[in-house]
């Protein structure tokens, strides 16, 4: 682990819910994590990097981790270019997002490995967390979990517009803190969890034209990926009711 740096000398270039990231020399970014983030979640993370970095589809490679002021940090490739959450709110363009989205997720898919977490074992984790007080539903959804098939394709894990990147033309994925194994359907279905299902903030006008806008897109997605919502349904259920446990601030997702 590299030692400490000033983060004063450093120039922001994007900021998210557990980290800021910061410009370097030689074409790398410092993303550079909140004080008080666990340090086994930092090492988890630069782990997952480091062991799809031989894999082939588009991302960043992850170079060490490092002490910055007294935060933890993980040393990435420079990614250029602009998210494609902002490039589809500003062109409108759906259907060519999801084209970028799939073409990009059907290139994570052909990668097999064993050597990252199970998925089961990230949402039997959740459950647990989020359902300890309702015993009952518990039971149920963990039998359901029980059915799904397991399998040893590689998932993001958190496939979404917001970790994808439009550089020179093609999409280039990027966070790596979710990464698991398990089949193809379940990634298509946690990022149409993510892209439709997570609760729009109270305060954020047009809501329902937004929420119109990402059922849009998760239905232009799912067709790309010549997937129907009943494939993923049992999955879909499990994810949402995980996600008490994985988000318990969140509100709005119905069990």
């Amino acid at each position: 682990m590299r030692g400490d740096c000033l983060i004063s000398e450093l120039e922001i270039i994007g900021k998210g819910n557990t980290a800021t990231v910061y410009r370097l020399e030689d074409a790398k970014v410092l993303k550079l994590f909140h004080k008080g983030y666990p340090k086994e979640a930092v090492e988890k993370e630069f782990s997952n990097a480091q062991a799809v970095q031989v894999m082939d589809f588009p991302k960043p490679n992850a170079y060490e981790i490092v002490r910055c002021e007294g935060q933890l940090g993980i040393i990435y490739d420079r990614v250029e270019g602009i998210s494609l959450l902002e490039w589809v709110t500003e062109t409108q363009d759906v259907q060519q997002c999801a084209i970028y989205m799939a073409d990009l997720h059907k290139a994570i898919f052909q990668n097999g490995t064993s050597g990252v977490p199970n998925y089961k074992e990230f949402l039997e984790h959740c459950l647990a967390k989020g359902l300890s007080a309702n015993v009952g539903k518990q039971r149920e959804v963990r039998e359901m979990l029980a059915r799904l098939k397991s399998g040893n394709t590689l998932c993001h894990g958190d496939f979404h517009p917001g970790n994808i990147f439009i550089s020179d033309g093609r999409a280039v994925v990027i966070d790596f803190m979710n990464v698991c194994h398990g089949p193809y359907l379940y990634d298509i279905a946690r990022t149409v969890f993510l892209v439709e299902y997570t609760p729009i903030p109270g305060n954020v006008p047009d809501r329902e034209k937004l929420q119109q806008f990402r059922k849009d897109l998760a239905d232009q997605y799912l067709m790309q990926m010549d997937v129907t919502r009943d494939h993923i349904e049992d999955y879909l259920s499990v994810i949402i009711a995980a996600r008490l446990g994985e988000c318990p601030d969140e509100t709005g997702i119905q069990l």
